[in-house]
């Protein structure tokens, strides 16, 4: 019995030894590199090469990005003499602009900004009353508290405004300093 399991695993040992001799001299035959672990381009249509490059840019603009923001120290000067390039937007709604406005804003509300921005330059004034900003001019956005005008914010940063402030303190910070200051 001792003797047959010697013989067996001697033959096992020597079969092995082929086995992986034999496997070094075919593998370089046999071996195959691939560079790539991606998939293949797909051919697009120009439809869906517009709508990747749109999606590719609005990836783009959303990362890492935050409207820069104003102090009440730096709009109050901004209000008491405006100057035409500069819009102070306030973007509450029709209802809570009854409370008051900060000197000089108009008033676009947030939830028609983003198809306000879409609009042609004639349509905007007739809808709003006053000239569509340019895609360069300063937007000074603000809201009761400091969220909504984030949100309109990135709102404009979308459609390709480039000049964008929020006034985070808003509303309440205006008439809480204002009121101090009277």
């Amino acid at each position: 019995m001792f003797r047959v399991s010697i013989a067996r695993s001697a033959s096992t040992v020597v079969a092995r030894r082929s086995y992986v001799l034999a496997s070094r001299t075919i593998r370089p035959a046999l071996q195959y590199r691939c560079e790539s672990t991606g998939t293949p381009p797909l051919k697009r249509t120009p439809e869906q090469q517009a709508r990747k490059e749109a999606k590719d840019r609005m990836n783009e603009l959303q990362h890492d990005w935050d409207a820069k923001e104003i102090t009440y120290a730096e709009l109050k000067p901004q209000t008491e003499s405006p100057v035409p390039d500069t819009y102070l937007i306030d973007v509450r709604e029709p209802d809570e602009v009854i409370q008051g406005m900060i000197p000089s804003a108009i008033n676009l509300p947030l939830s028609v900004l983003g198809n306000s921005l879409h609009l042609d330059p004639a349509a905007f004034f007739e809808k709003h009353g006053f000239k569509k900003p340019q895609k360069d001019q300063q937007l000074i956005f603000y809201c009761r508290s400091g969220k909504r005008s984030a949100s309109a914010s990135d709102v404009a940063k979308r459609n390709g405004f480039t000049n964008i402030l929020n006034y985070k303190g808003s509303w309440l910070e205006w008439v809480k300093k204002e009121n101090v200051n009277k």
